[in-house]
């Protein structure tokens, strides 16, 4: 059941309790024209603001829908208390001092005090939210008025000041900070935003979250209610998990989880601020893309190129990249028809300048450009803002576009390679017509990717995660034997070479069972990396080499494991399951063998996991190229999907069991894919 915070958040009326801080929030939301009461209380002051103060929480004379507490940490658990008793929609804690510098008992203490009460922070600056026309915020902010816009929460309040004021052309509605998040979370916070029709787009600055299962619950609601979510998460680095640990009290988590999860619920992360900013900018006019398909109008070969260039670069953080595909037929004629010979007819296009300052002409191209069926049309355009020059050209050829987009019904952007040159009277202009101005190259082709990204993975929706965790019945953990772990995988599905366990001295009678060639491995659950101890012996092709080699392993273990040599290899991959507490367990999938912590060419899924998104992990490695086809050699690429799906299907079956999973290499072959070698750990009774 989703937690109502309309009244913390969409308040009819205000308080604020404290001073300085106070007066500030007072004059922002008086500035903003709020329609409702605005209560004001000190115990010396006559006001704050210019609204006259009352003595105490209980000397107001009204229902309070939403309060700002600015006060000592000691005196705020009392504000609450009072607060609570008179029925307050919520309240804004301003102090710090809680559980960010360990004192979890004061915090608690506040959370009793608000008895159900919902609370924003502690550590926690506040909002402004236009929609509301409330600004509880003890700061300056740009946040205009506006009828619709995106919404940003962040865990950061230096951070959110800075979003709040940028000069982006953002169409901001909300920024809220999040603080400690000792009540109010971030997924509450997400399914109340998402309930607002007037919310285009929710941007998330993550340091870290407590219940990732209620987040992806909210994700989930936010997907159904066709709220597109962004999200900006640090704590990847060891540095930056710590400063986000000291800094909010959050656990950073496994970065790579969290990656999975965003790209299991549709929400697209970015690495920078400015990527942020413009991808929200972006969804705002228009939502998200279908696919990644662009095309690119420039005055320039050099802009052409350069962003032909860059778009080889996106798809870095596996969101899928953008393309600039070749114009068909029909439009390289319609677009050819409105120039002349000299000009090439790509995408990207270099219309040149012959058409220069010529509006008609310049419309033209750009609708013949824009009709050609792609997800959006860019033109490339800095405009003169130093005073001593004259825009008009400039302006000319972004109107023009303007018209363009208009008249084609395409989804259409104007681009300035250097933030700088995208003028707000000009960025307005576009904006009200449905073209979103972007400000940056780089960060628009970001925004782009961002948007084609969430709107391939609303089409497919995956079913949210299970996050498969123990049940704290077992007491110890033990490693199982390879010939013990590959007997379990079996039963799954897995395929694994016929294999038998001996003692050393009957190595040779097994190996003329199984056939040869052969691989000998010692068989001990107590050494886990068997190729360091010196303990793996492959390609063994007659019996003598399999005496020496039995020999050479006993002084190892007194038992080997002998096997059929698996030969034939495409590819070798490294499919491993990974028990992490607020997740649970997840496949991690990658390229394998004796180098995969080097390579690190990795994917992580959260389960369940379909056979379309093991399809399109596996796809996202840079090992897979040599399975699909690489020099003249190819795998079997329905035999991997297969073995990963039993190890899926082994997992969900033994959740509550599993601690880990290594399954190195699996073996992929011209036909068939064979698990050469595992580690498995269990919980046990």
């Amino acid at each position: 059941m989703r937690r109502d915070l309309s009244r913390l958040f969409y308040p009819k009326s205000v308080a604020f309790i404290g001073g300085n801080e106070c007066a500030l929030a007072v004059r922002r939301t008086v500035e903003f024209g709020f329609p409702g009461k605005i209560y004001a209380v000190h115990p010396t002051r006559k006001e704050l603001g210019g609204v006259a103060t009352v003595a105490s929480v209980d000397a107001i004379d009204g229902p309070v829908d939403s309060a700002f507490i600015a006060v000592k940490r000691e005196p705020t658990i009392e504000v609450v208390r009072a607060l609570r008793a008179k029925g307050c929609g919520g309240a804004v804690i301003y102090a710090s001092g809680f559980a960010e510098t360990g004192s979890s008992d004061l915090q608690d203490a506040l959370i009793a005090a608000a008895d159900g009460m919902p609370l924003l922070g502690p550590n926690c600056y506040g909002y402004v939210n236009s929609l509301a026309r409330a600004a509880l915020w003890p700061d300056e902010h740009g946040v205009g008025l506006v009828d619709r816009g995106v919404a940003i929460i962040t865990q950061s309040g230096n951070i959110a000041c800075n979003l709040a004021m940028t000069k982006r052309a953002l169409p901001l509605a909300a920024v809220i900070t999040a603080g400690n998040l000792a009540d109010v979370d971030m997924a509450q916070m997400v399914e109340a935003l998402s309930e607002d029709d007037r919310i285009t787009a929710i941007g998330l600055h993550i340091e870290g979250m407590a219940d990732v299962e209620a987040f992806a619950r909210a994700a989930a609601f936010a997907r159904e209610r066709r709220k597109p979510i962004v999200v900006l998460k640090t704590g990847r680095s060891e540095q930056g998990a710590k400063v986000a640990l000291s800094h909010t009290s959050s656990l950073a988590g496994s970065d790579a989880l969290y990656d999975a999860l965003f790209r299991r619920m549709g929400i697209a992360r970015l690495f920078s601020v400015t990527a942020f900013v413009e991808t929200l900018k972006f969804l705002h006019h228009g939502g998200p893309l279908t696919d990644n398909r662009l095309v690119s109008l420039s005055c320039s070969g050099g802009e052409a190129a350069l962003v032909a260039d860059m778009a080889e670069d996106t798809g870095r953080g596996k969101g899928g990249g953008v393309r600039f595909p070749a114009f068909d037929r029909a439009t390289r004629e319609r677009v050819a028809a409105t120039l002349n010979e000299y000009v090439s007819i790509d995408n990207p296009l270099d219309y040149h300048t012959f058409i220069w300052r010529q509006e008609d002409r310049l419309t033209a191209t750009f609708a013949a450009t824009l009709s050609g069926g792609f997800d959006v049309g860019m033109l490339i355009l800095d405009v003169p803002t130093q005073a001593h020059m004259s825009p008009e050209a400039w302006l000319t050829t972004a109107r023009a576009f303007k018209a363009a987009a208009g008249q084609t019904g395409a989804r259409g952007a104007v681009v300035a390679t250097l933030p700088e040159c995208m003028p707000l009277d000009l960025a307005d202009e576009l904006a009200g017509a449905g073209v979103a101005p972007m400000c940056g190259l780089d960060d628009a082709l970001s925004a782009f990717e961002a948007a084609s990204s969430i709107g391939r993975a609303w089409a497919r929706p995956e079913p949210t995660p299970a996050f498969l965790k123990p049940d704290g019945g077992a007491t110890r953990e033990e490693t199982l034997s390879e010939f013990e772990a590959k007997a379990l995988l079996e039963t799954s599905g897995l395929r694994v070479p016929n294999g038998e366990v001996v003692a050393a001295s009957e190595a040779t009678a097994a190996a003329d069972r199984i056939g040869y060639p052969v691989a000998l491995k010692v068989s001990s659950a107590a050494i886990a990396h068997k190729t360091e101890a010196g303990g793996v012996v492959l390609n063994l092709a007659f019996r003598e080499d399999v005496k020496r080699a039995a020999g050479k392993l006993a002084a190892i273990a007194p038992e080997v494991l002998v096997e059929r040599m698996v030969t034939g290899a495409v590819a070798e991959l490294i499919i491993g399951l990974k028990s992490d507490p607020q997740f649970g367990l997840a496949l991690v999938i990658g390229a394998g063998g004796i180098l995969a912590e080097l390579l690190k060419d990795t994917a992580v899924l959260l389960l369940p996991a379909d056979r379309g998104a093991i399809q399109r992990a596996l796809a996202s490695l840079k090992a897979w190229k040599l399975v699909t086809g690489y020099r003249g050699r190819s795998g079997d690429a329905e035999a991997v999907i297969d073995a990963v799906e039993a190890i899926a299907r082994f997992a969900e079956a033994n959740a509550s069991r599993i601690v880990e999973l290594d399954v190195n290499p699996l073996i992929v072959l011209p036909r068939g894919a064979v698990a050469a070698d595992a580690l498995l750990r269990m919980r046990q009774p």
